[in-house]
């Protein structure tokens, strides 16, 4: 068992960053492959970025790319997702997810843990 807290949201400006953390606690945490989703109200979740264990391997969804990037402590079990050059469309409330895999994983269906979720709000 895995349990994730994700930490980090905020309301910011357009133009603006956050950092969102993702502390992971339980089992072995670096043998997961660790994911970033979001979710606004009436949509489907999306898939933002994500890191395999060894951190040599990232994946990014277009509406990131260039903006956030994903990292990992394996000493810390903590992920993270700085995120820069924020947009009005980038508002959703965020995800940390852990899925018992070790390559690039961009379905929300693969993953077996997910955190309670985080706030992010994007004014313009």
């Amino acid at each position: 068992q895995v349990q994730l807290a994700e930490s980090g949201g905020g309301s910011v400006q357009a133009g603006g960053s956050l950092r969102l953390s993702c502390a992971a606690s339980g089992r072995i945490f670096s043998l997961y492959t660790m994911g970033w989703f979001r979710q606004v109200p009436g949509k489907e979740r999306e898939f933002v970025a994500c890191i395999t264990w060894s951190g040599d391997s990232t994946y990014y969804a277009d509406s990131a790319k260039g903006r956030f990037t994903i990292s990992r402590d394996n000493a810390k079990n903590t992920v993270y997702l700085p995120m820069n050059s924020l947009k009005p469309e980038d508002t959703a409330v965020y995800y940390c997810a852990a899925a018992i895999l070790r390559r690039v994983v961009t379905t929300g269906g693969l993953y077996n843990y997910w955190g309670q979720g985080t706030q992010v709000t994007v004014s313009s």
